[in-house]
């Protein structure tokens, strides 16, 4: 039963990469609809024949690429129960701890480290296609330190949270998951409003924005939004990439504008001011507080599904999947593999409620600065510099994209210049 199951499980997953790959290549229509052909939206206008060709081939792969991750994630975790590994794990760690308290952080130290080699293969392969495009700088030394970091914080972070997960489960079998998720409110802040200061210079460095007229413009800009000044930063990321970025991070004193210097590198001085605009929008409507907001929703209705599904589970194929009780260690990939495909299902619902922000945004930044051909220019170079997809297939949009096409964007803006100029 157990390698019938596992056969199975690695046919599906045969099987949905092989639909992917012939959505992604044979099925999907990316060209654009007739009235946009021609268009400041349309590709061919501001790409030549050779960027049009790379974008194309670059973002199916690093579609196709993004489409078997996740499901990869899901088989990885099957199949440590399934073989027994997570039994193992358990027993190399109550072996090796003489202390009772370092059996879980070893148990997860061999799991966190399985899960970094079955996975690398997969990072590597999208690694080496942004370098190969010309999207990525970063050597293999940087990009490995970076990974490094990865696995270092995600494991300092499920070592603080596993650990009280599972006392939980011990002291309340029907309730742990909502003891989990009001605990899970405070830590979320806390490392929210850590990430600008903490986390996020790790990998990069960030310093307060050296161009002084740029500043003045931007400082003139922020003012008439009320935003204080020293929210702005630039962040140093030409060694890594060629891309194109700005976002908003952080909460509270810690909350920070961020400008890639590869966007200062690329853009005028009203492109920039264009997208700062769009981030102050981010700022001014605190659409990262509605977003934790949203976050913390779904994740108590994640965190129940995982209770019940998880029981469910246990009782059906415990054991197929050498599980003896939930609230055992051993249940850990069945935690982590729920929680990765309720996170995967959720994405089209939170992905939508991100693309509404942003147009909001785009909206703000042009009634803001009141110069379409700026925008429309600093997306068309957002565009060239990430070798996007203008108008990307519909699933791609629906699981991928936090942001509108650059199809809806750039057309919205075009509407906006047409508008303008009639009413002038």
């Amino acid at each position: 039963m157990v390698r019938k199951m596992g056969v199975y499980a690695v046919l599906a997953f045969c099987l949905y990469g092989l639909f992917i790959y012939w959505y992604l290549f044979h099925f999907a229509n990316t060209s654009l609809p007739f009235e946009y052909q021609g268009s400041k939206a349309d590709p061919s206008t501001f790409l030549n024949g050779r960027e049009l060709d790379l974008s194309e081939e670059y973002s199916k792969i690093r579609n196709l690429l993004f489409f078997l991750s996740t499901p990869f994630e899901w088989l990885f975790y099957f199949l440590i129960l399934l073989f027994g590994f997570s039994k193992a794990f358990k027993r190399w760690a109550d072996q090796s701890a003489k202390v009772k308290a370092l059996r879980m952080p070893i148990y997860l130290i061999w799991l966190s480290l399985f899960a970094f080699a079955a996975t690398f293969p997969l990072n590597y392969i999208s690694y080496s296609l942004s370098r190969t495009y010309h999207i990525s700088t970063q050597t293999f030394a940087s990009w490995m330190k970076d990974e490094l970091i990865d696995f270092w914080i995600n494991y300092g972070t499920w070592l603080i949270i596993v650990p009280v997960l599972y006392w939980l489960m011990k002291k309340s079998q029907k309730r742990w998951w909502l003891y989990g998720w009001l605990l899970s409110v405070p830590f979320t802040l806390f490392m929210m409003f850590l990430q600008p200061v903490v986390i996020d210079p790790l990998y990069n460095d960030f310093y307060p924005l050296k161009n002084k007229e740029l500043e003045t413009k931007i400082l003139a800009l922020a003012e008439k939004a009320h935003i204080p000044a020293q929210h702005v930063f630039e962040v140093n990321m030409a060694d890594k990439t060629n891309a194109l970025n700005a976002y908003v991070s952080g909460i509270g004193s810690n909350a920070r504008i961020v400008l890639w210097d590869t966007t200062l590198n690329r853009l005028n001085d009203n492109q920039i001011l264009f997208i700062m605009a769009h981030e102050i929008c981010h700022y001014v409507e605190k659409h990262i507080y509605f977003g934790i907001a949203g976050y913390l929703l779904l994740s108590l209705l994640g965190l129940y599904l995982t209770y019940k599904i998880m029981n469910w589970t246990v009782r059906k194929w415990g054991k197929e999947l050498k599980i003896d009780d939930v609230r055992d260690i051993r249940s850990l990939p069945l935690f982590f593999m729920i929680l990765s495909l309720l996170l995967f299902l959720a994405s089209p619902l939170t992905n939508l409620a991100s693309r509404y922000e942003e147009k909001r945004a785009d909206q703000y930044a042009i009634e803001m600065t009141k110069n379409p051909e700026a925008a429309i220019s600093s997306f068309q170079e957002l565009t060239r510099s990430g070798l996007s997809e203008v108008n990307p297939p519909l699933l791609v949009k629906i699981f991928r994209y936090t942001h509108p096409s650059m199809l809806d964007r750039i057309s919205m803006l075009e509407e906006y210049e047409i508008t303008h100029r009639n009413q002038q």
